[in-house]
């Protein structure tokens, strides 16, 4: 890719920038305003410079990210990286720590109307969990009931006030001392269910590697809620599309459904307060909003190694409303932000604070194309037809319908139309817009949480949206 940018761009600057164009068109805003436009495609120069940047760019990431990765698989340092493959291979060595086991905990707070699904998933699986525990969190409804009708263990929280993470470092703190070497914790919502053969891919993993300390799920939405739900689930099919095409390298544990092996999460819990932000002892940090995000950049700094094979597949709830996505993409997008407050610039943010740069880059770009549209609509008494950027525009449907095209003929369909996805991105760009403005003004940060109540009505507990 570098090799193929370089040429493009020393191609680009060898051409002949001197070409007859026809002078820019000049409208009236408002009667007061000149406005100059340009029917005209960029030169040739210009569009061959422009692509040899963005392919430049786009390598110095890639060579970056597999820099780290690869100093981190190699690292002998176990203070800096007590994860790292080779020292956790030489630790193992020579021991043989018994089968592989999988503990599921689900953190629950009031999901009596999903979390049947949730377990019925699990109890069926061919290769089923060797226990399940499910984490009730100040529960007002009749998820322990339901839980323990299907067999599950309950676990109540007692006087929490750190939402998920803190029920979680309270079930974890009496189970972790019970677990050896290769007994592993899985973490999953309460809204999503398991693809039947998650658990077989997890043990086999496990089993092949000692080194690997945790295994994340690729997750689609559940059907419904019209074209909303539709939007989710493209979006969600292109993420899961862009992990495979990285060979299951992950860029989050989501937290819709994760597997850690239990000295994983001892030693997160050992580092809290030394090297990784957080309590000492707990494993999630309770001070942050997206608990999933904060482990994986927690592990990732202690040089764990992770993956999400494809064949770990769950479907997880779609919000059903633009005010509870608002509410949910804010409180993901809050959390995102933060976390690489309290890490920093370190080799292993690098990835994520490009992304961050990457999302304030697309803003600003579809926001000033909306302006100039707007602008030229305003000023001009004709409709005035650009070629080039039409052309442009087919390439962007072709590449949305290609990436959603897993996801069926609603999925192309919805993608080829093209409007909703730009209303839909608009949202996303408001989110983090607001998101940056929050942290700016030092406001104080929601957790939220979706229900449904009698009458399939939706509830945000805690929400802003």
């Amino acid at each position: 890719m570098a090799l193929g940018a370089a040429t493009m761009l020393w191609f680009g600057l060898t051409l002949d920038g001197q070409e007859a164009r026809t002078p820019p068109t000049e409208g009236l805003l408002f009667g007061v305003w000149h406005v100059l436009y340009d029917t005209q495609a960029p030169p040739p120069r210009m569009l061959v410079v422009a692509v040899a940047i963005a392919l430049l760019l786009a390598a110095a990431v890639a060579a970056a990210e597999n820099r780290i990765a690869t100093r981190y698989r190699r690292s002998e340092d176990a203070r800096a990286a007590p994860l790292a493959p080779k020292i956790v291979m030489a630790r193992t060595a020579g021991v043989y720590h018994g089968p592989v086991t999988v503990t599921v905990l689900i953190p629950a707070h009031n999901e009596g109307d999903r979390i049947a699904a949730t377990l019925d998933s699990l109890t069926t699986a061919a290769d089923a969990p060797d226990r399940i525990v499910v984490v009730a969190d100040n529960c007002t409804d009749d998820t322990e009931e339901i839980a323990r009708r299907t067999g599950a263990e309950v676990r109540p929280s007692v006087g929490n006030t750190h939402k998920k993470a803190g029920a979680l470092n309270q079930a974890l703190a009496t189970l972790l001392p019970e677990l050896g070497e290769n007994d592993c914790v899985m973490v999953m919502d309460a809204d999503t269910v398991l693809d039947p053969g998650y658990l077989t891919e997890v043990r086999r993993r496990m089993t092949a590697d000692r080194a690997l300390m945790a295994v994340g799920g690729l997750f689609y939405g559940e059907e419904g809620a019209g074209l909303l739900g539709q939007m989710q689930r493209n979006e969600y099919s292109r993420y899961s599309r862009d992990i495979r095409r990285r060979r299951g390298r992950l860029y989050v544990l989501t937290g819709t459904a994760s597997v850690f092996r239990s000295a994983a999460l001892r030693e997160v819990a050992a580092q809290r307060g030394a090297i990784l932000p957080g309590r000492a002892g707990d494993v999630y940090d309770t001070a942050a909003l997206t608990e999933d995000n904060e482990l994986t950049l927690a592990l990732k700094s202690l040089g764990a190694l992770m993956v999400s094979p494809q064949q770990c597949s769950v479907v997880t709830e779609v919000m059903p409303t633009w005010g509870a996505l608002w509410a949910q993409r804010l409180r993901w997008q809050r959390g995102a932000l933060e976390n690489l407050g309290a890490y920093g610039i370190t080799p292993q943010t690098l990835r994520y604070w490009a992304q961050q740069l990457g999302i304030g880059y697309g803003v600003v770009a579809l926001s000033a194309y909306a302006v100039l549209i707007l602008l030229m609509i305003v000023a001009l008494d004709e409709v005035v037809v650009f070629p080039f950027w039409i052309s442009i525009g087919l390439v962007f449907v072709v590449e949305r319908v290609v990436t959603a095209w897993s996801g069926g003929w609603r999925a192309r369909l919805v993608a080829a139309v093209l409007v909703p996805e730009l209303v839909y991105a608009c949202m996303l760009n408001g989110v983090w817009i607001r998101g940056v403005l929050d942290i700016l003004r030092g406001r104080q940060a929601q957790w939220s949480h979706v229900t449904r109540t009698t009458g399939g009505k939706v509830q945000v507990e805690g929400g802003d949206g």
